[in-house]
């Protein structure tokens, strides 16, 4: 299965209520980047961990699960 992590954190970012300039915020950069953000098929380990702790969701499951369903 193909993962979309961009895709997976703009839908958790609103289900959750909040904007793409929130999670700037918790990021400390500009929203033009979490737009960005959004496009990506993968994504570095370390913002992947910031990103988590900003949602409080552990997006690292995807990946385990599905590297256990292979």
């Amino acid at each position: 299965m193909k993962i979309h992590i961009g895709n997976i954190i703009e839908q958790t970012l609103r289900r959750q209520g909040r904007s793409p300039s929130w999670l700037a915020r918790q990021l400390c950069c500009h929203r033009t980047n979490v737009y960005n953000i959004f496009k990506r098929e993968s994504i570095d380990t370390m913002l992947l961990q910031r990103i988590s702790k900003a949602l409080d969701t552990d997006f690292f499951r995807l990946y385990v699960n599905d590297s256990e369903e292979g």
